[in-house]
């Protein structure tokens, strides 16, 4: 605490550390407490040293360059050795990011999140803040044992060409699997695995929050350094994070989440290095009157933001063979999305986008069976995805389905 203090003078009356003395106080056993101190936060600190040699000038497409900020309305990619995002992460862990704090309107990095780590260590000392901790502690006794040698990349993709969606002749995707059991990240492997983002990428898995994007960014830890160069998304952007490692298991959600051990992530590699892991990150409308978001304008914005997503930029080929999204309850937890609205959203957006469709319901068997119905009366009825996107349509298949 006083080191992390003595370089961030300003904050030293704001930072409080006040879950992170619970953590090792009160919360790890004795003999864990004991291996983080004496072997593991030496091996942070010596890997956050290595900043200079590692990550000055990082190796992006073959060229010797500053890591560059993904920023709004530009295609851009960034690739990083998974070494080299473990330095930067010890950094992150050590709060060595000096103009990464302030988040005031106008100050440098406003429309940025913050990626040091300090939010994880204040405030009351709630398990899910602890369970987040332990998913990335694990994660550095990982790496500090034995490095690994992949490559990861994030893919800002900006998307200004959008369907006409009103004029839009296709019909929603031929093959769907739908299923109340599993979970995008166990079974999703080889599709495009969707992130319920947040527009700051990550959301509050530097505070409290603990949904799906941020389980997901705790245990693939490597996910948490898009936070470091990713500008909030906007309604045309996504961000795709092609290679990020998962090291840690878990049961539960939100307040149950817990960490339950190591995970060895055994996914085939490419040519580079990479996981054949594809995770798209794409923000949802946060929900404030339930019945607006049935409304043309709203559908249209979700249509676009899961489409920009979906799609890929300048493809080239003419048949493309892309591989299923897996997704499920985009947008309906905190940000209240109706499920069957933003699950009929998916489907036609994957359809422009010429994927089929895998959807987790996560234990709910009813959704599943709405899904299904909803997919089969639109193909039977061979009802075209523009003829649906007006409020009454959209309502009146729901209605049907209902009945049904």
């Amino acid at each position: 605490q006083e080191a992390i203090l003595s370089y961030n003078q300003r904050y030293r009356d704001r930072w409080d550390f006040v879950a992170f003395r619970k953590f090792f106080l009160d919360f790890l056993p004795i003999q864990e407490k004991e291996d983080f101190f004496e072997y593991t936060l030496p091996e942070i600190i010596r890997l956050a040293l290595l900043l200079p040699s590692l990550c000055t000038q990082a190796e992006i497409l073959s060229t010797l360059t500053p890591i560059p900020l993904l920023k709004k309305f530009v295609n851009h990619s960034v690739s990083l050795s998974q070494q080299q995002i473990a330095c930067l992460l010890a950094n992150a862990f050590l709060c060595t990011f000096p103009r990464r704090n302030s988040r005031h309107k106008g100050s440098e990095y406003s429309n940025y999140p913050d990626i040091n780590l300090n939010g994880l260590f204040q405030g009351g000392g709630k398990r899910k803040k602890f369970e987040k901790l332990k998913c990335i502690i694990h994660y550095f006794e990982r790496v500090t044992t034995k490095m690994p040698c992949g490559v990861v990349t994030f893919t800002r993709q900006y998307i200004d060409n959008t369907p006409i969606w009103d004029d839009f002749k296709l019909l929603v995707p031929e093959q769907i699997h739908v299923s109340s059991q599993g979970t995008i990240e166990d079974d999703g492997f080889g599709l495009l695995q969707v992130d319920f983002a947040n527009k700051f990428i990550g959301g509050g898995v530097l505070g409290h929050g603990c949904v799906q994007e941020e389980i997901r960014f705790v245990i693939c830890p490597e996910m948490l350094i898009s936070r470091l160069f990713t500008e909030a998304l906007d309604d045309k952007e996504s961000l795709i994070m092609k290679g990020c490692e998962r090291f840690s298991n878990y049961h539960g959600y939100a307040d149950s989440f817990v960490w339950d051990g190591d995970h060895i992530d055994n996914g085939f590699r490419d040519v580079n290095g990479r996981l054949n892991t594809d995770v798209v990150g794409i923000d949802a409308l946060v929900i404030h009157y339930p019945s607006d978001q049935f409304k043309s304008r709203m559908v249209k914005r979700e249509l676009t933001k899961a489409y920009a997503g979906f799609e890929v930029v300048n493809d080239k080929s003419k048949n493309p063979s892309r591989p299923a999204v897996c997704t499920g309850n985009w947008g309906c937890g905190v940000f209240k999305g109706d499920k069957q609205l933003k699950a009929l959203i998916q489907l036609m957006a994957a359809s422009a986008a010429k994927r089929d469709v895998c959807y987790f319901t996560f234990g709910d068997d009813k959704l599943t069976e709405d899904i299904y119905d909803i997919h089969k009366f639109l193909r039977e009825s061979e009802i075209e995805i523009g003829n649906l996107i007006c409020l009454p349509c959209i309502i009146g298949v729901m209605k049907l389905v209902e009945i049904v």
